[in-house]
């Protein structure tokens, strides 16, 4: 592509790189110059102006930003996303419904080193949805690329990649992994929260109102309400007989040991602990683990605050059927120092 100031006359049938603001109006850039607006710009004055001239084998933007967005998105059915019209340049993304983004990062890196000219920004992985949020973006920041960058950036993105199961809790990944990026909707829709109590005044509404309101974001709903002294044998039996495609476990006191109630009455219900602990503040008492295959969380006590805390990120991800592994929640450390809530009985920073 050819960029740069010509004379007036060579400027027919060119994109005008630069708006102008004439006296009789504006000419807006990306605008495709025929002789009336070259009358129009003699006429102020200017002999000048800065245009773009496709070479041969060059691919206008629109054309770039619609090939790679097909590319990401052969499927939009199967992939939970739908494809934006192009418009200088640009071509958006969008979710069509709740869930959770799953990305190739890889593929999405390769693509965005093809040519600088081309890029492709996202939403983070795993971030939550809902639908007609944007997720990605397709902006080509030329007016042309060359057709052969086009093509390997297309082809960067576009590969098949096969579907997996992870070793720890959930579902196999969506059979939709033609593109790079996709939408994994809910797949469990009702989860039993279980609170232990203590002697004394009964748990306050606070923290089932807080998981009812994450649940509704992805579609799910809360079971009947179901508190149990906490002691490890009658949580067990209610972790056992809980409705709920997923268990959620809310203790009268703070879990502090892989021996603690939660974590002993999972094992005395015949389930596995996958892992205690998590490197997210707020979120470390997390507790991840199965019953013959239905997710089991133990909470930490941030939960009964809507703010975002580690157990949304493991709870989203449970949600929409995607496997999480002891290896998935020790890589959360990175980004997961989150915001503090103001109400934390402990501070971080005592200093």
């Amino acid at each position: 592509m050819r960029f740069g100031p010509v004379p007036l006359a060579e400027a027919g049938g060119a994109i005008l790189a630069h708006g102008l603001a004439l006296p009789d109006g504006p000419l807006r850039k990306g605008q495709i110059l025929d002789a009336a607006d070259l009358a129009r710009i003699a006429a102020a004055g200017l002999d000048h102006v800065t245009v773009a001239r496709l070479d041969p084998g060059d691919c206008p933007e629109d054309a770039a930003a619609r090939a790679i967005a097909q590319a990401l998105v052969p499927d939009p059915a199967g992939q939970g996303l739908r494809i934006g019209g192009a418009a200088k340049g640009r071509v958006n993304l969008h979710a069509t419904g709740p869930g959770i983004i799953v990305l190739d990062a890889a593929r999405i890196g390769r693509m965005n080193a093809v040519h600088p000219m081309l890029t492709l920004a996202t939403l983070p992985p795993w971030q939550r949805v809902q639908a007609g949020a944007m997720v990605a973006t397709v902006k080509i920041i030329a007016y042309g690329v060359p057709g052969p960058a086009v093509a390997a950036a297309v082809a960067a993105v576009g590969a098949a990649v096969g579907a997996a199961v992870g070793a720890g809790v959930g579902a196999v990944v969506g059979a939709a992994t033609d593109g790079a990026i996709r939408r994994a909707p809910p797949l469990l829709t009702s989860a039993t929260l279980i609170e232990t109590v203590l002697p004394g005044p009964p748990p306050g509404p606070k923290g089932r109102a807080a998981m009812a309101v994450r649940l509704d974001r992805l579609a799910a709903r809360l079971t009947p309400p179901l508190r149990v002294p906490h002691q490890a044998g009658p949580l067990a039996q209610a972790i056992r007989a809980a409705p709920g495609q997923a268990v959620l476990i809310l203790t009268a006191s703070a879990t502090s040991d892989p021996d603690d109630v939660a974590p002993a009455a999972l094992r005395l219900a015949g389930g596995r602990v996958i892992r205690f602990g998590m490197p997210v503040d707020p979120g470390n008492l997390l507790m991840l683990g199965d019953l013959d295959g239905r997710p089991v969380i133990g909470l930490p006590g941030c939960a009964r605050s809507p703010a975002l805390n580690g157990a949304d990120w493991v709870l989203e991800r449970v949600i929409c059927g995607q496997p999480v592994t002891a290896a998935d929640i020790a890589a959360m450390g990175v980004g997961g120092l989150l915001k503090e809530m103001p109400s934390r009985p402990r501070p971080r920073d005592t200093d």
